[in-house]
């Protein structure tokens, strides 16, 4: 069984689901949704992507030269803001995989996805990480994200002592960076060990929310990390890390991957989002669900350590479930 696999190039997502699909008996195609993942190719996407158009045409043209070398059973999309291909292009490689399932999962809502609606004509099933858009839309079908095997391990382990209080790590988008800033401040006095990690994809990127972002006006330059952070160092930062610190992307709903992975790492979260109180794996001694205030120190949250979850509800969320979802298999 062969899947083509189309998604953002972040992180080490592409192979830890590409190994995900391989470890249930598929074998994986990979292909980054857009024509390279440099700096200024991240930067221009993101900001106006049609400057780019003939690059991108020249990088389909090739994936089509192999795309059509192959018949595949599952096309698999998993679509965010990064996506180069046109509506079209998506048509071609429908055309090209007359037999194949299309599959498409949204890890953005849709408010931050422009015309993707436009594209789900050419899927089978369509899938959302945002609880309120399957409900607005009744043609997603609601599916949180997962926790990998990593987070998993990390779990399992028996740590009492932590080098930090609690650790932030992600894309800086604007609302991300406004308010992880300030919950930083406000946790100084009792958090006050932090590992916080702002990612841009490039110089430019930043220099653009420097001057269009009102969120950024009084950031620095030397607070941004313009580099991935390895999956190695995720992993120490993470298992020595007490807490995760988590907030909403402007226009956003769904629980982010990082939320799931605290999940799975057994770890404390404090987050912007309130919808997380719908989900069955919150509980008030994990979860502090941060009014954009101030925090109030004589919650159970403070007060208490990590309460394990329910095992059958834990294992629902895991990378192995996610994908026997997302492929319709028992």
């Amino acid at each position: 069984m062969n899947v083509l696999l189309v998604m953002p190039n972040y992180f080490d997502y592409p192979q830890i689901i590409s190994n995900g699909l391989k470890d249930l008996g598929y074998e994986v195609d990979y292909i980054n949704d857009r024509p390279s993942s440099n700096s200024f190719i991240k930067a221009i996407i993101r900001v106006k992507k049609e400057v780019i158009g003939i690059y991108v045409n020249k990088y389909f043209k090739r994936v089509m030269s192999n795309v059509r070398t192959k018949k595949y059973n599952y096309v698999i999309l998993i679509l965010g803001q990064s996506l180069s291909f046109s509506e079209s292009m998506i048509s071609e490689i429908r055309k090209s995989q007359k037999n194949a399932k299309f599959i498409i999962y949204q890890w953005d809502s849709i408010n931050n996805l422009e015309k993707s609606t436009s594209y789900y004509k050419y899927f089978d099933k369509h899938y959302t990480f945002d609880r309120l858009d399957s409900k607005e839309n009744n043609q997603l079908e609601f599916l949180p994200l997962f926790y990998s095997p990593k987070y998993e391990n990390i779990g399992k382990k028996n740590i009492n002592k932590f080098k930090y209080d609690f650790s932030f790590v992600g894309t800086a988008h604007p609302k991300k960076y406004k308010f992880i800033k300030k919950m930083s401040d406000q946790l100084k006095k009792v958090y006050p060990d932090q590992f916080i990690y702002y990612f841009l994809p490039s110089r430019i990127v930043y220099l653009y929310r420097k001057l269009k972002n009102p969120e950024f006006k009084d950031a620095t330059y030397s607070e941004f990390h313009f580099k991935p952070l390895s999956g190695e160092n995720m992993n120490e930062v993470i298992t020595n890390s007490k807490c995760i610190l988590d907030t909403a992307q402007s226009g956003q709903v769904g629980l982010p991957i990082r939320v799931i992975e605290a999940l799975g790492a057994n770890k404390k979260l404090i987050t912007t989002n309130p919808d997380i109180v719908n989900y069955d794996f919150y509980r008030k001694e994990n979860i502090y669900v941060y009014n954009g205030k101030n925090f109030n120190l004589n919650d159970v949250f403070f007060k208490s350590d990590y309460v394990n979850v329910d095992q059958r509800i834990y294992e629902s969320y895991s990378l192995r479930n996610w994908l026997k979802k997302i492929l319709g298999v028992n």
